[in-house]
């Protein structure tokens, strides 16, 4: 059975401003469950993550820093939004279900998390509404474990990965893949395994094509025991920050992409699934939805 990591804090309401995209983390379960692609057995909890295992990758001043609420102003306006412990806690528990994630793919050949992708999290710093890099900590605690010895993080949200790039830039065993619109945030980036950017607009067939020909490029040079695929719908057209133009049938030929390449090759894959912030959460949901229904037809 294929599991997903899901908890009703994920849904825990930000501030005034930014509860709109937290809907789909209700929505998204919701919508698998009544159309019947999963079970209620297919959800899954976790406890928060252990501090040990969050110090595999963040710096402990930062970590610190972050658990007891104390991080500077300017590096909470940096995250995009003031800290609380229901934040935090929600970001344990995430992190948690990202790595859980890992043994039940190595099982079932793949996982999903409705949240976690949090991507800008570098070692010392939060961004762009991340604390911690939850497929960075869930890496390193394979690394460590030593349950893989080589392991490729493909990213395809819209936002390049900057904090994962950060964080595995000395890292030969670990192969970070971005393809993220050039001019998007983060205006500063940093230097991935294989970058990938794009001009604003790109829509299906020219997105398409350059991820086929990278992808090949990414598995080719990385030779990954597992690999992360972060899928953020901030690609769609729709999408209010993402600048490209892809279509609700393209992003989902982007998922199969990525999906099939990992059945073929017999690789267990994480899922967090990102961003998305088009204007009709209807569009979100169904976007993310469609990755689900491409691995429970795939994997099952």
């Amino acid at each position: 059975m294929i599991k997903i990591a899901w908890h009703p804090l994920y849904a825990h309401p930000l501030p005034e401003g930014h509860r709109f995209p937290m809907l789909k983390y209700e929505l998204i379960p919701e919508q698998l469950l009544h159309e019947g692609t999963i079970e209620q057995s297919s959800l899954f909890s976790s406890e928060p993550v252990a501090e040990e295992i969050i110090l595999l990758t963040h710096e402990e001043k930062y970590w610190q820093s972050l658990k007891n609420l104390t991080l500077s102003t300017k590096e909470q306006r940096r995250v995009g939004f003031p800290l609380n412990p229901k934040l935090v806690e929600r970001e344990l528990m995430i992190t948690q279900g990202t790595i859980d994630g890992t043994e039940f793919a190595f099982e079932n050949g793949i996982a999903f998390n409705v949240a976690g992708g949090t991507h800008h999290s570098g070692s010392n710093w939060g961004e762009g509404f991340c604390l911690l890099n939850d497929q960075a900590i869930a890496a390193n605690f394979l690394l460590n474990k030593k349950l893989a010895n080589r392991i490729l993080i493909i990213d395809l949200d819209v936002h390049q990965g900057n904090g994962t790039a950060e964080i595995f830039k000395n890292d030969s065993r670990v192969f970070t893949f971005s393809m993220h619109g050039e001019k998007n945030f983060p205006f500063r980036k940093e230097i991935s395994s294989l970058d990938v950017p794009l001009n604003d607009g790109v829509e299906d067939e020219e997105y398409l094509s350059l991820l086929e020909i990278n992808l090949n490029i990414a598995f080719e040079r990385s030779k990954p025991e597992f690999v992360f695929y972060l899928a953020g719908v901030d690609v769609l057209s729709t999408d209010k920050l993402g600048k490209l133009s892809l279509s609700k049938a393209g992003c989902k030929e982007r998922d199969k992409l990525v999906l099939q390449s990992c059945k073929i090759k017999n690789l267990p894959l994480q899922v967090s699934m990102g961003g998305g912030y088009s204007t009709d959460i209807k569009d979100i949901v169904d976007a993310h939805c469609n990755t689900y229904r491409l691995a429970f037809d795939l994997f099952t």
